[in-house]
């Protein structure tokens, strides 16, 4: 028997946690084979219907090319399955929950949600989670639409429970497949507005280090900057506004792991305010004395969670193949905390 080369990865991330990718590259000596009956020999507990959906899907792809059931392997052939990676088994309930909806069209919603919401039951949060209430609003208009037609009702990436803004829902399998497709190849478009702590030397630039959870305190994520552990996170940032204490930055993802900006951010020493997991919590800049500490906890106030926006999203279109671009608004909670420090750094400046 010819060996065979498995990689498995599970991107475990605000966006790619939903998605797995199995890559398989035949050795030379393996003798031509059809490709469902392949993936069968190689996959545990795979079925020759189930391998034909995903090929029809085209979520198999030989040297990158989508392929037909009667494909067969030759040696060389880089094979790469993608699967929906469902850990959560909880049943989700449909509950009648306001959504903003951005937009919507036959494959796909972009919903703007609010700070506190969490995107998917789990535990501690079985339910009122976006998908409750997207699993309501699919029904109203399929009530024969549930998770073993469309999985998770096409949530293909998440964002923190406190983090506002914008996420994409598929609503077709097809549509979820190519949108997990293209977070799984970071070609989708992810801008973050954040308020962080400190100033910047550069106007702009580039944090690497693998992301991933902290050794000790498991809750908490942290950077290996010498990858020994975690995965790669890229995150380029550019500042916009300067107040002195904190500044306001654009953050632009080319990985989507768990927590990647508010660590990368405190890797570099500027923790996003009010983050209470990653030290933004506290007077990070400036000296304490009693104005300014009731200056500052007025902001923790109006913001109590990190200040961190999901503020674009483009992707291909799943059908069109246009390229789409969505915009939201900064939160009030953020926009007040912003102009507060607006300004207070104005009036510092005139002193």
């Amino acid at each position: 028997m010819s060996k065979i080369t498995n990689d498995i990865e599970e991107e475990l991330s605000e966006s790619e946690e939903l998605f797995e990718k199995l890559s398989i590259v035949i050795d030379k000596g393996q003798e031509p084979l059809r490709i469902d009956k392949f993936l069968m020999n190689r996959i545990e507990g795979a079925t020759r219907n189930k391998i034909q959906q995903a090929i029809e899907e085209e979520r198999v792809l030989v040297n990158d090319k989508p392929i037909k059931n009667n494909y067969k392997t030759r040696p060389g052939d880089r094979i790469i399955v993608y699967e929906t990676n469902n850990p959560e088994t909880s049943e989700i309930v449909p509950q009648n929950i306001p959504l903003n909806i951005v937009y919507e069209d036959d494959d796909l919603m972009i919903i703007n949600k609010p700070v506190g919401m969490v995107v998917h039951p789990g535990s501690g949060n079985p339910d009122g989670t976006l998908i409750n209430a997207v699993a309501w609003y699919r029904q109203q208009q399929n009530p024969e639409l549930d998770e073993s037609v469309l999985p998770r009702y096409g949530l293909v990436h998440r964002i923190d429970k406190n983090t506002s803004g914008l996420v994409v829902m598929a609503k077709t399998q097809k549509a979820m497949t190519d949108l997990a497709k293209q977070f799984f190849n970071h070609t989708v478009h992810r801008r973050y507005v954040a308020l962080v702590w400190g100033n910047f030397d550069e106007a702009s630039g580039t944090i690497r280090g693998h992301v991933g959870r902290h050794q000790r305190f498991r809750k908490l994520f942290t950077t290996y900057p010498e990858g020994d552990h975690g995965k790669e996170a890229v995150t380029h940032y550019k500042v916009l506004e300067n107040f002195n204490y904190v500044t306001l930055v654009e953050c632009r993802l080319e990985t989507g792991r768990t927590h990647q900006i508010r660590v990368h951010m405190q890797y570099i020493g500027h923790p996003l305010f009010s983050d209470d997991f990653y030290g933004g919590d506290r007077i990070v800049k400036g000296t304490v004395y009693t104005k300014y500490k009731q200056f500052v906890d007025n902001c923790f106030a109006i913001c109590p969670r990190q200040a961190l926006h999901a503020k674009e999203l483009g992707f291909a279109h799943p059908t069109t193949r246009k390229e789409m671009l969505f915009e939201s608004e900064l939160p009030d909670d953020m926009a007040q905390v912003i102009e507060k420090w607006r300004k207070y750094s104005q009036f510092k400046n005139e002193e």
